[in-house]
């Protein structure tokens, strides 16, 4: 059986493709560097992380790139002999402009070296690219409207003003007629088109109605890629917008694709709020069974509704959740791990044999250079644990364990040096203080520290965490249980403020500039 999500965790925008039995799957990485994750999988049941494409500064470099900007909603298509991935580097979130400028680069292995990136244009963003049965390409992507209500194709949602197309080929770019050719459904927000073609046919898949709950997957189709398209009889392929107690929430902005046997299926993002509508493992990736009916794709089960099981392709089981113990003997950096913005790694950290050693740069809510080495959660309930060796001379140098969500939002126990205390252990939080980033800084719970490495550890259920130390004997608590609903999606500012997901993690930061080290000897993450 499938279970929903198959991509748990921070794991949105999912586009997928089959090459002969292989399944591959491309999720949005937002600021998160390497930029791009690319799942694999022969049973859609399960799946394993087999690359991040984005991996030097000349494919993508996002330092100063504000929160939830970076790689937005890739497309990962195979024709040629060869993978064409397309994506977004957005530079601007809040006010009217979006600043989005869109790439391709190309690989014959999909775990080999990505080439550098052809710039594409900067219309909008959610770009794909389409590779149609004559071998031309279409270049297809949201136009944004910065001009504000009543200037857009849509009137539901001006901004959003429609998709357009172009063809595209590796040698000329861009060429030809620029046509819009779908204003979206009285939904609006319409993004994240996908093409594709089945018995004469061109169809156009879209995510509509935002990201948040009342998010659709959107269907329309036209004898002539550039239309005129017709709106599904139902608008919509799936959505769950009008059923507020379904466990599966926020369903859009997925891509159709068929076994060799022909069988349908359908990638969708996905949330799992909390009592109170908190996701904090922010927007992941599903799958659906889907059928035709009339030329129209349709759920197999009926009505929009995605399931949280439903048959494989084989008799396949989901492999269960595991603890990773990590202690860097090899001094390679573990696959789940991640890190913001920079592609210039060696500034802030180094693997050597036995430790993972961050470098202290710019400070925890830096959109430059902040040295934080992190992995998602992907379960509701976990504990984290590291041990970390660091000596600050000044209370502006600090490391240790953090759940973090953005510069704005995040809870944090540092090693640190405090007046009139020394050597010690502080609870800092920010929470939500949006734009400002101020903190809330538990100096009246600094516990003192003796000499020599400190074990760290959190544990998260659901809506609450508690943080927790130890030296020599008994782990002790430290700091008041904490508010987990902060570290998501929702958390302030809100809904359509934050786009990633509830990453933990190992942090150093040296605001003199002076770069101390904080030798991170392991790091264990432990599904509760």
């Amino acid at each position: 059986m499938i279970r929903n999500p198959i991509l748990p965790g921070f794991n949105p925008d999912p586009s997928i493709c089959r090459v002969g039995e292989d399944y591959y799957i491309a999720t949005s990485t937002f600021e998160w560097y390497p930029g791009v994750q690319i799942h694999h999988s022969r049973d859609l049941v399960n799946w394993e992380l087999v690359a991040r494409p984005l991996d030097r500064a000349s494919q993508l470099d996002m330092r100063g790139n504000p929160d939830s900007c970076g790689v937005w909603a890739p497309c990962l298509s195979h024709a040629d002999g060869k993978f064409w991935l397309v994506y977004t580097d957005v530079k601007r979130l809040e006010g009217s402009f979006k600043d989005a400028h869109n790439y391709i680069v190309t690989s014959d292995r999909v775990d080999g070296d990505w080439s550098d990136p052809m710039y594409v244009n900067s219309n909008g963003f959610d770009p794909s690219l389409f590779h149609d049965e004559d071998g031309r390409k279409w270049f297809a992507v949201v136009q944004w409207n910065h001009r504000g209500p009543g200037t857009g194709g849509n009137p539901a949602s001006a901004s959003f003003d429609g998709i357009l197309l172009q063809e595209w080929s590796p040698e000329a770019g861009l060429t030809g007629k620029i046509t819009n050719i779908f204003p979206g459904s009285p939904r609006g927000l319409t993004e994240a088109p996908h093409l594709f073609k089945r018995n004469g046919w061109y169809y156009l898949t879209t995510a509509e109605g935002g990201t948040g709950y009342d998010h659709a997957v959107t269907l329309a189709r036209s004898r002539d890629i550039r239309g005129p398209y017709e709106l599904h009889p139902d608008d919509h392929v799936m959505t769950a917008a009008d059923a507020p107690d379904h466990p599966i929430q926020r369903t859009g902005h997925g891509q159709y694709v068929e076994t060799p046997s022909g069988e349908g299926f359908h990638t969708f993002l996905m949330g799992r709020p909390l009592p109170g509508r908190y996701c904090p493992m922010g927007r992941e990736t599903g799958i659906e069974r889907v059928v035709w009916r009339n030329d129209w794709l349709y759920l197999e089960q009926g009505g929009m509704l995605a399931r949280a099981r439903l048959p494989g392709l084989a008799d396949a089981a989901a492999a269960p959740r595991e603890a990773l113990d990590r202690d860097f003997a090899d001094a390679i950096l573990p696959p789940e791990f991640q890190w913001p913005r920079t592609p210039e790694s060696e500034r802030i950290f180094r693997l050597e044999p036995g430790a993972l050693v961050l470098t202290g740069r710019e400070s925890i809510g830096s959109w430059f250079e902040q040295a934080l080495v992190a992995r998602r959660q992907e379960d509701f309930a976990y504990r984290a644990e590291t041990t970390v060796e660091f000596n600050a001379q000044t209370y502006q140098q600090a490391a240790g364990l953090t759940t973090y969500y953005n510069r704005y939002k995040f809870h944090a126990v540092l090693v640190t040096d405090e007046p009139e205390i020394g050597r010690c252990l502080v609870p800092v939080s920010c929470l939500g203080d949006y734009p400002s980033g101020k903190l809330t800084f538990r100096s009246e719970d600094a516990a003192p520290l003796q000499d020599g490495p400190v074990e760290l550890a959190v544990d998260v259920d659901h809506q609450s965490q508690r943080f927790f130390w130890r030296q020599h004997g008994d782990w002790q608590q430290i700091g008041p249980d904490l508010d987990a609903r902060l570290i998501s999606d929702e958390g302030p500012p809100g809904e359509h403020a934050s786009f990633t997901g509830a990453f933990v993690g190992m942090v150093a930061f040296d605001t003199t500039g002076h770069g101390r080290e904080a030798r991170f000897t392991r790091f264990a993450y432990l599904p509760g």
